[in-house]
């Protein structure tokens, strides 16, 4: 991507806005979060654009920026956390996503976030290893490794859940 204007900007956010909510949402579970993060990664893309369109993968720049965006906010809930914790717990009524959803997204939280990280780009960006390893800057060999522990851990959990429907089917 060359130049710096608004057009190539607006082309650059058309093109990949969608890939790094997906990314985001994977990490975090949180659809609002993932796009209000996004939207700030690619405010702070815009706020350096002339410089950002002439790296070779621009998109890497907003999904680094994402990825830090996010490591701080985690920061923040977790102090939020030890706040309500100490006032009491609260209800929260919604519409929940399907069982399947669920289980997926749950099975993603209880991976360290280095192996979310690079789930969530291989399987859902289609980014190859060699290019996960340089966008966030590890050996190939540390992104196959997180990538063997997450599938292995993942099928584990997801495995358990498959079991825990059956035996819900079978006792209806």
């Amino acid at each position: 991507m060359t130049g710096g204007g608004s057009a190539d900007f607006d082309a650059f956010y058309v093109a990949t806005v969608r890939r790094i909510v997906l990314y985001l949402y994977a990490v975090s579970s949180d659809r609002s979060e993932a796009q209000d993060i996004a939207q700030e990664a690619f405010a702070r893309a815009w706020q350096h654009w002339p410089k950002v369109s002439r790296y070779d993968d621009p998109e890497a720049w907003v999904r680094t920026v994402a990825w830090r965006l996010m490591a701080n906010r985690w920061r923040g809930l977790r102090r939020r956390l030890t706040a309500q914790d100490r006032l009491g717990p609260t209800v929260e009524a919604t519409a929940g996503p399907s069982p399947d959803r669920v289980a997926v997204m749950a099975a993603l939280q209880q991976l360290p976030k280095p192996q979310r990280q690079v789930i969530a780009l291989h399987y859902l960006l289609d980014m190859p290893v060699a290019g996960i390893a340089a966008s966030i800057g590890v050996p190939v060999g540390t992104v196959k490794a997180r990538l063997s522990r997450a599938r292995t851990t993942l099928a584990g959990l997801l495995g358990e859940h498959d079991q825990e429907v059956d035996d819900v089917s079978s006792r209806s």
